[in-house]
Protein backbone atom coordinates (compact mmCIF):
# COMPACT_ATOMS: atom_id res chain seq x y z
CA UNK A 1 0.00 0.00 0.00
CA UNK A 2 2.81 2.43 0.66
CA UNK A 3 4.00 2.11 -2.61
CA UNK A 4 1.06 2.73 -4.38
CA UNK A 5 0.25 6.00 -1.79
CA UNK A 6 3.52 7.41 -2.08
CA UNK A 7 3.47 8.55 -6.23
CA UNK A 8 -0.53 9.32 -5.93
CA UNK A 9 0.96 11.66 -2.97
CA UNK A 10 3.19 13.34 -5.45
CA UNK A 11 0.95 13.85 -8.09
CA UNK A 12 -1.84 15.57 -5.80
CA UNK A 13 1.40 17.65 -4.81
CA UNK A 14 2.07 18.22 -8.64
CA UNK A 15 -1.64 18.91 -9.62
CA UNK A 16 -1.93 21.45 -6.73
CA UNK A 17 0.92 23.35 -7.78
CA UNK A 18 -0.40 23.76 -11.40
CA UNK A 19 -3.57 25.17 -9.86
CA UNK A 20 -2.10 27.26 -7.68
CA UNK A 21 0.05 28.77 -10.72
CA UNK A 22 -2.67 28.56 -13.17
CA UNK A 23 -4.46 30.63 -10.31
CA UNK A 24 -1.68 33.13 -9.10
CA UNK A 25 -1.80 35.61 -12.29
CA UNK A 26 -6.02 36.18 -11.78
CA UNK A 27 -5.33 36.58 -8.34
CA UNK A 28 -2.50 38.94 -9.07
CA UNK A 29 -5.01 40.82 -11.14
CA UNK A 30 -8.03 40.92 -9.23
CA UNK A 31 -5.90 42.83 -6.49
CA UNK A 32 -4.38 44.94 -8.73
CA UNK A 33 -2.63 47.25 -8.22
CA UNK A 34 -0.36 46.30 -5.31
CA UNK A 35 2.37 48.75 -5.62
CA UNK A 36 3.39 52.40 -7.63
CA UNK A 37 2.41 52.24 -10.97
CA UNK A 38 4.99 53.72 -13.63
CA UNK A 39 3.36 56.11 -16.57
CA UNK A 40 6.38 56.18 -19.09
CA UNK A 41 6.91 60.05 -21.09
CA UNK A 42 8.47 60.23 -24.46
CA UNK A 43 9.59 63.37 -24.12
CA UNK A 44 11.12 65.65 -21.14
CA UNK A 45 9.93 67.02 -18.95
CA UNK A 46 7.88 70.27 -18.69
CA UNK A 47 6.15 69.83 -22.69
CA UNK A 48 2.36 69.34 -23.28
CA UNK A 49 2.61 65.65 -23.13
CA UNK A 50 4.60 65.40 -20.17
CA UNK A 51 1.92 68.10 -17.81
CA UNK A 52 -0.72 65.78 -19.01
CA UNK A 53 0.95 63.21 -17.50
CA UNK A 54 1.70 64.60 -14.16
CA UNK A 55 -1.99 66.27 -14.06
CA UNK A 56 -3.50 62.71 -14.66
CA UNK A 57 -0.93 60.65 -12.39
CA UNK A 58 -2.20 62.63 -9.37
CA UNK A 59 -5.79 62.04 -10.43
CA UNK A 60 -5.60 58.23 -11.11
CA UNK A 61 -3.29 57.45 -8.19
CA UNK A 62 -6.01 58.99 -6.13
CA UNK A 63 -8.77 56.42 -7.56
CA UNK A 64 -6.22 53.83 -7.45
CA UNK A 65 -4.43 53.78 -3.91
CA UNK A 66 -0.93 53.89 -5.12
CA UNK A 67 1.25 56.19 -6.17
CA UNK A 68 1.78 56.94 -10.28
CA UNK A 69 5.48 57.68 -11.00
CA UNK A 70 5.87 59.92 -14.42
CA UNK A 71 9.01 58.13 -15.81
CA UNK A 72 10.37 60.89 -18.81
CA UNK A 73 12.21 58.52 -21.48
CA UNK A 74 12.74 60.85 -24.38
CA UNK A 75 13.93 60.79 -27.97
CA UNK A 76 13.31 59.95 -31.48
CA UNK A 77 9.93 62.20 -31.10
CA UNK A 78 8.38 59.90 -28.31
CA UNK A 79 9.02 56.30 -29.85
CA UNK A 80 11.76 55.31 -27.52
CA UNK A 81 9.38 55.71 -24.45
CA UNK A 82 6.69 53.86 -26.57
CA UNK A 83 8.91 50.58 -27.41
CA UNK A 84 9.72 50.42 -23.74
CA UNK A 85 5.65 50.32 -22.71
CA UNK A 86 5.63 47.81 -25.66
CA UNK A 87 8.34 45.51 -24.45
CA UNK A 88 7.05 45.98 -20.88
CA UNK A 89 5.00 43.32 -19.08
CA UNK A 90 1.45 43.37 -19.81
CA UNK A 91 0.38 43.64 -15.56
CA UNK A 92 -0.65 46.91 -15.87
CA UNK A 93 2.42 48.49 -13.79
CA UNK A 94 4.28 50.28 -16.51
CA UNK A 95 1.76 52.17 -18.94
CA UNK A 96 2.29 54.83 -21.89
CA UNK A 97 1.03 58.82 -21.85
CA UNK A 98 1.15 59.08 -25.37
CA UNK A 99 0.00 61.69 -28.32
CA UNK A 100 -0.65 61.65 -32.17
CA UNK A 101 3.25 61.48 -32.80
CA UNK A 102 3.94 58.18 -31.43
CA UNK A 103 0.61 56.20 -31.86
CA UNK A 104 -0.02 57.35 -35.21
CA UNK A 105 2.52 59.46 -36.67
CA UNK A 106 5.67 57.53 -36.67
CA UNK A 107 5.36 54.29 -37.87
CA UNK A 108 4.03 56.14 -41.41
CA UNK A 109 7.74 58.18 -41.99
CA UNK A 110 10.08 56.30 -39.92
CA UNK A 111 10.94 52.52 -40.54
CA UNK A 112 12.79 52.26 -37.62
CA UNK A 113 9.84 52.55 -35.72
CA UNK A 114 9.20 49.04 -35.06
CA UNK A 115 5.83 48.69 -32.88
CA UNK A 116 2.26 49.00 -34.44
CA UNK A 117 0.40 51.90 -32.12
CA UNK A 118 -2.66 49.83 -32.57
CA UNK A 119 -1.24 45.93 -32.26
CA UNK A 120 0.82 46.43 -29.83
CA UNK A 121 -0.71 48.20 -26.95
CA UNK A 122 -3.73 48.23 -24.89
CA UNK A 123 -5.41 51.39 -25.73
CA UNK A 124 -7.06 52.75 -22.46
CA UNK A 125 -9.14 56.17 -23.26
CA UNK A 126 -8.01 59.25 -24.43
CA UNK A 127 -7.35 61.47 -22.30
CA UNK A 128 -7.33 65.00 -23.66
CA UNK A 129 -6.59 67.39 -26.60
CA UNK A 130 -5.16 70.63 -27.38
CA UNK A 131 -5.46 72.47 -30.89
CA UNK A 132 -2.29 74.22 -32.66
CA UNK A 133 -2.00 77.72 -33.66
CA UNK A 134 -0.76 79.51 -36.47
CA UNK A 135 1.60 82.32 -35.51
CA UNK A 136 3.15 84.80 -38.01
CA UNK A 137 6.36 86.73 -37.07
CA UNK A 138 5.46 90.48 -36.37
CA UNK A 139 8.05 91.62 -39.05
CA UNK A 140 5.53 89.90 -41.73
CA UNK A 141 3.17 92.85 -41.14
CA UNK A 142 0.21 89.81 -41.24
CA UNK A 143 -2.25 90.49 -38.54
CA UNK A 144 -5.07 87.77 -39.70
CA UNK A 145 -5.76 84.66 -41.11
CA UNK A 146 -7.27 86.38 -44.11
CA UNK A 147 -4.57 88.89 -44.45
CA UNK A 148 -2.16 85.50 -44.48
CA UNK A 149 -4.04 83.87 -47.48
CA UNK A 150 -3.96 87.38 -49.62
CA UNK A 151 -0.46 87.28 -48.83
CA UNK A 152 0.33 83.66 -49.81
CA UNK A 153 -2.13 83.72 -52.97
CA UNK A 154 -0.58 85.69 -54.78
CA UNK A 155 3.04 84.61 -54.09
CA UNK A 156 5.69 82.55 -56.15
CA UNK A 157 5.87 78.95 -53.99
CA UNK A 158 9.09 78.98 -51.77
CA UNK A 159 8.36 82.75 -51.46
CA UNK A 160 7.02 82.14 -47.37
CA UNK A 161 8.28 79.41 -44.55
CA UNK A 162 6.60 78.44 -41.72
CA UNK A 163 8.16 75.99 -38.54
CA UNK A 164 6.64 73.47 -36.68
CA UNK A 165 8.67 71.04 -34.29
CA UNK A 166 10.09 68.49 -37.14
CA UNK A 167 9.55 65.91 -39.93
CA UNK A 168 6.33 64.10 -39.63
CA UNK A 169 5.35 65.60 -36.26
CA UNK A 170 1.25 66.74 -35.64
CA UNK A 171 2.80 70.61 -36.37
CA UNK A 172 4.03 69.90 -39.51
CA UNK A 173 1.04 67.98 -40.79
CA UNK A 174 -0.99 70.95 -39.44
CA UNK A 175 1.06 73.28 -41.72
CA UNK A 176 0.50 70.81 -44.69
CA UNK A 177 -3.50 70.94 -44.34
CA UNK A 178 -3.19 74.69 -44.07
CA UNK A 179 -1.25 74.37 -47.62
CA UNK A 180 -3.91 72.12 -48.82
CA UNK A 181 -6.66 73.69 -47.72
CA UNK A 182 -5.99 76.81 -48.63
CA UNK A 183 -4.16 76.13 -52.03
CA UNK A 184 -0.86 77.94 -50.74
CA UNK A 185 2.42 76.85 -50.25
CA UNK A 186 4.56 77.97 -47.41
CA UNK A 187 7.66 75.56 -47.22
CA UNK A 188 8.36 73.48 -44.02
CA UNK A 189 11.15 74.21 -42.28
CA UNK A 190 11.71 71.68 -38.90
CA UNK A 191 13.18 72.85 -36.08
CA UNK A 192 14.32 70.90 -32.61
CA UNK A 193 11.89 72.26 -30.52
CA UNK A 194 9.56 75.40 -29.44
CA UNK A 195 12.15 77.52 -28.21
CA UNK A 196 14.36 77.66 -31.39
CA UNK A 197 11.31 78.48 -33.05
CA UNK A 198 9.84 80.88 -31.35
CA UNK A 199 13.15 82.82 -31.27
CA UNK A 200 13.02 82.63 -35.48
CA UNK A 201 9.42 83.99 -35.73
CA UNK A 202 10.71 86.56 -33.14
CA UNK A 203 13.62 87.71 -34.68
CA UNK A 204 11.79 87.35 -38.42
CA UNK A 205 14.05 84.63 -39.72
CA UNK A 206 11.08 82.91 -40.21
CA UNK A 207 7.46 84.26 -41.30
CA UNK A 208 5.01 81.72 -39.91
CA UNK A 209 5.43 79.14 -37.37
CA UNK A 210 3.09 76.26 -36.14
CA UNK A 211 2.71 75.44 -32.04
CA UNK A 212 1.16 74.11 -29.71
CA UNK A 213 -1.54 76.84 -28.25
CA UNK A 214 -0.20 76.07 -24.58
CA UNK A 215 3.42 76.99 -26.28
CA UNK A 216 2.34 79.82 -28.29
CA UNK A 217 -0.10 81.02 -26.35
CA UNK A 218 2.23 82.96 -23.63
CA UNK A 219 4.05 84.44 -26.75
CA UNK A 220 1.28 86.05 -28.09
CA UNK A 221 -0.28 87.49 -24.96
CA UNK A 222 3.49 89.09 -24.51
CA UNK A 223 3.12 90.52 -27.64
CA UNK A 224 5.98 89.02 -29.32
CA UNK A 225 4.25 87.32 -32.33
CA UNK A 226 0.89 86.94 -33.86
CA UNK A 227 -1.77 84.90 -33.67
CA UNK A 228 -3.60 83.89 -36.84
CA UNK A 229 -5.79 81.31 -35.72
CA UNK A 230 -6.44 77.85 -34.16
CA UNK A 231 -5.59 74.89 -36.23
CA UNK A 232 -9.27 73.51 -34.39
CA UNK A 233 -12.22 74.24 -35.81
CA UNK A 234 -14.07 75.51 -32.32
CA UNK A 235 -12.49 78.32 -29.97
CA UNK A 236 -10.17 76.98 -26.93
CA UNK A 237 -11.75 77.81 -23.67
CA UNK A 238 -7.86 78.55 -22.75
CA UNK A 239 -7.68 81.18 -25.43
CA UNK A 240 -11.59 82.36 -26.42
CA UNK A 241 -10.20 85.52 -27.97
CA UNK A 242 -8.40 83.49 -30.79
CA UNK A 243 -11.17 82.52 -33.36
CA UNK A 244 -10.22 79.07 -35.44
CA UNK A 245 -8.57 79.07 -38.38
CA UNK A 246 -12.35 77.46 -40.35
CA UNK A 247 -14.12 80.77 -39.41
CA UNK A 248 -12.28 82.51 -42.41
CA UNK A 249 -13.02 82.14 -45.91
CA UNK A 250 -10.60 80.37 -47.01
CA UNK A 251 -9.44 77.74 -44.40
CA UNK A 252 -12.94 76.07 -43.63
CA UNK A 253 -11.64 72.67 -44.25
CA UNK A 254 -8.71 73.14 -41.62
CA UNK A 255 -9.73 71.24 -38.34
CA UNK A 256 -6.74 69.29 -36.53
CA UNK A 257 -5.67 68.95 -33.05
CA UNK A 258 -3.20 67.17 -31.07
CA UNK A 259 -4.42 64.31 -28.66
CA UNK A 260 -3.29 62.09 -25.67
CA UNK A 261 -4.24 58.84 -24.66
CA UNK A 262 -3.24 56.15 -21.83
CA UNK A 263 -2.00 53.23 -23.31
CA UNK A 264 -0.37 49.58 -21.61
CA UNK A 265 1.21 46.93 -23.28
CA UNK A 266 -1.00 44.56 -25.41
CA UNK A 267 -2.28 41.15 -23.48
CA UNK A 268 -3.12 43.94 -20.43
CA UNK A 269 -5.93 41.11 -18.21
CA UNK A 270 -9.20 42.09 -18.84
CA UNK A 271 -9.88 42.98 -14.40
CA UNK A 272 -6.38 45.47 -15.12
CA UNK A 273 -7.86 46.69 -18.16
CA UNK A 274 -11.42 47.34 -16.38
CA UNK A 275 -9.78 49.12 -13.36
CA UNK A 276 -7.77 51.06 -15.20
CA UNK A 277 -10.82 52.35 -17.45
CA UNK A 278 -12.75 52.70 -14.54
CA UNK A 279 -10.09 55.53 -12.97
CA UNK A 280 -9.25 57.36 -16.10
CA UNK A 281 -13.06 57.83 -16.54
CA UNK A 282 -13.40 58.99 -12.89
CA UNK A 283 -10.08 61.02 -13.35
CA UNK A 284 -11.50 62.71 -16.24
CA UNK A 285 -15.20 63.66 -14.51
CA UNK A 286 -13.00 65.34 -12.42
CA UNK A 287 -13.55 69.45 -12.00
CA UNK A 288 -10.66 70.03 -10.56
CA UNK A 289 -8.30 68.14 -13.07
CA UNK A 290 -10.13 69.54 -16.31
CA UNK A 291 -9.77 73.33 -14.84
CA UNK A 292 -5.87 72.25 -14.66
CA UNK A 293 -6.25 70.81 -17.98
CA UNK A 294 -8.12 74.21 -19.26
CA UNK A 295 -5.01 76.36 -17.55
CA UNK A 296 -2.39 74.54 -19.50
CA UNK A 297 -4.73 74.95 -23.15
CA UNK A 298 -5.95 71.51 -23.09
CA UNK A 299 -9.33 70.74 -23.19
CA UNK A 300 -9.99 66.63 -21.45
CA UNK A 301 -11.82 64.12 -23.59
CA UNK A 302 -14.98 63.02 -22.36
CA UNK A 303 -15.46 60.08 -20.60
CA UNK A 304 -15.91 56.76 -22.09
CA UNK A 305 -14.80 57.25 -25.78
CA UNK A 306 -13.79 54.25 -27.89
CA UNK A 307 -10.27 54.71 -28.05
CA UNK A 308 -9.92 51.77 -30.84
CA UNK A 309 -12.13 53.47 -33.24
CA UNK A 310 -11.11 56.80 -32.21
CA UNK A 311 -7.14 56.06 -33.11
CA UNK A 312 -8.39 54.12 -36.06
CA UNK A 313 -10.30 57.29 -37.90
CA UNK A 314 -7.17 59.34 -36.66
CA UNK A 315 -4.95 57.02 -38.56
CA UNK A 316 -6.66 57.30 -41.97
CA UNK A 317 -6.54 60.63 -41.42
CA UNK A 318 -3.17 61.52 -40.96
CA UNK A 319 -2.30 58.43 -43.85
CA UNK A 320 -3.68 60.91 -46.08
CA UNK A 321 -2.18 64.17 -45.16
CA UNK A 322 1.47 62.12 -45.20
CA UNK A 323 0.79 60.77 -48.56
CA UNK A 324 -0.75 64.15 -49.59
CA UNK A 325 2.44 66.14 -48.01
CA UNK A 326 4.39 63.86 -50.20
CA UNK A 327 6.38 62.77 -46.86
CA UNK A 328 8.67 59.37 -47.68
CA UNK A 329 9.21 56.99 -44.72
CA UNK A 330 12.75 57.15 -43.91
Amino acid sequence: MKSILHPLRAALVSLCAASALAVAPAASAADYPERSISVVVGYPAGGSVDLTARLLGEELGKRLGQTVVIENVGGAGGTIGAQRVARAAPDGYTLLLASTNEMVIARMINTAVKYDGAKDFTALGIVASQPMLLAASKNSGVKTAAEYLEKLKGAEPGSFNYGSSGVGTTLHLAGEMINQGTGTRAEHVPYRGVSPLVTDLMSGQLDYGVLVLSSGLPQVRAGNIVALGLTENKRSPAAPEIAPLAATKGFESVDINLWFGLYGPAGLPEPVVAKLRAALDESLKSETFRAKMQDAGGEVAKPGMDPVAFQAEETKKYAALVKAAKIAAQ
